[in-house]
């Protein structure tokens, strides 16, 4: 008598195996990328009866082993669940059971856990997923997952961990609207910024847009943000100037004429050079352009803004007096050091062709 080989649940009850099934990282599948490799739905519920080798995760979301689900696949179902099509297209959109996350990204807490925060938790130990949809999806949050809908357009997603994420700042406003707790909020926005992901003018602007501004929870924790901020783009400046090998400036002073009116304090001053570097940390305004959008009237905006108003003033009149002010941004800091630390150079090899500067009392600030 030949002794047969042990089959595996998979190959027990049903006449052909599926090896797809095998080489699925997550072990997650939706009922359409189920019927995709010809799994009906009636095997499908065969194989979640109690004690079988498969469970019902989420709403047409399965999970293909008995155990509790990893926090991979807790994300990778949310995402099944939340980027199947509407009733009404999905017989007209068969690649959907191949694609699976539609136009879903993560968001929130889960998002930032992606991103590399370390002040969230690990996906495993996450109550809730947020997922991202857009606004016209009509779909319920259930269970552990949380249906956040866009109010505009959906951004542009990021590949992280082979799932679609949403921006950083994005994140961080959905992440901040579920909590009510100061020291939490200010803990995220706050790692945000000394850990390089994002710079305070980009997360405030989001949290603008999601009218979280006016929040308890949100005012004190945009302040730390804002001085965080600016603690960072000052010591990238510090190390542009000392990586780049640029001379030592003054640094962090006013300028005044003797016996005259204050002209205004710089982060950084050659006097020798009458060269001065100014970071602008300006909290943006609700519904100013942001910096580098394609389309925006920059101009326009900065008229309107009575920060930029006061910046351009004393700007101009040390500029009268013969100071070069050379204008820097934390994001340009952070992105592009080298070609920032060019352009300081440049302006302190041309101060040499310049005339004198007018005489000019240096304070610390």
């Amino acid at each position: 008598m030949t002794q047969n080989t042990p089959l595996s649940p998979l190959s027990a009850r049903f006449p052909r195996p599926l090896h797809p099934l095998q080489d699925v990282t997550r072990r997650v599948l939706s009922a359409a990328q189920l019927r995709a490799r010809g799994v009906s739905a009636a095997q499908t519920s065969a194989q979640c009866l109690p004690g079988g080798p498969w469970q019902h995760l989420l709403p047409g979301v399965y999970l293909l082993h008995p155990g509790p689900p990893s926090g991979q696949e807790r994300l990778h179902g949310a995402l099944l669940y939340a980027g199947r099509p509407p009733v009404s297209s999905r017989r007209t959109v068969p690649e959907a059971a191949d694609a699976g996350f539609g136009e879903a990204m993560v968001t929130g807490q889960a998002a930032l856990a992606l991103h590399g925060f370390a002040t969230v938790p690990d996906l495993g130990a996450l109550h809730r997923i947020d997922v991202l949809v857009p606004r016209t999806r009509r779909l319920r949050s259930t269970r552990y997952v949380e249906v956040v809908r866009a109010t505009a357009a959906l951004p542009a997603p990021v590949r992280l961990a082979g799932v679609p994420v949403a921006p950083v700042e994005r994140a961080l406003a959905d992440a901040v609207a579920g909590l009510g707790d100061a020291e939490d909020v200010s803990r995220l926005l706050t790692e945000a910024v000394r850990a390089g992901h994002s710079e305070p003018a980009a997360v405030v602007r989001e949290l603008s847009a999601a009218k979280l501004l006016g929040r308890p929870a949100v005012v004190g924790a945009v302040e730390a943000l804002l001085a965080a901020g600016r603690a960072a783009a000052e010591e990238r400046l510090y190390a542009m100037v000392r990586e780049h090998g640029l001379p030592e400036p003054l640094w962090n002073v006013e300028l005044r004429l003797p016996g005259g009116p204050e002209l205004g304090g710089v982060d950084a001053y050659w006097p020798d050079l009458a060269v001065a570097v100014e970071l602008d940390t300006r909290a943006p305004r609700s519904g100013a352009p942001e910096e580098g959008r394609r389309g925006g009237n920059r101009g326009a905006g900065r008229a309107e803004d009575p920060q930029w108003s006061a910046y351009a003033a004393r700007r101009d009149r040390l500029e009268r007096l013969g100071v070069t002010v050379v204008h820097l941004t934390p994001r340009k800091l952070r992105e592009a050091m080298d070609q920032q630390a060019t352009v300081v150079r440049t302006a302190l090899m041309a101060a040499d062709d310049r005339e004198p500067a007018a005489y000019l009392v240096v304070l610390p600030r």
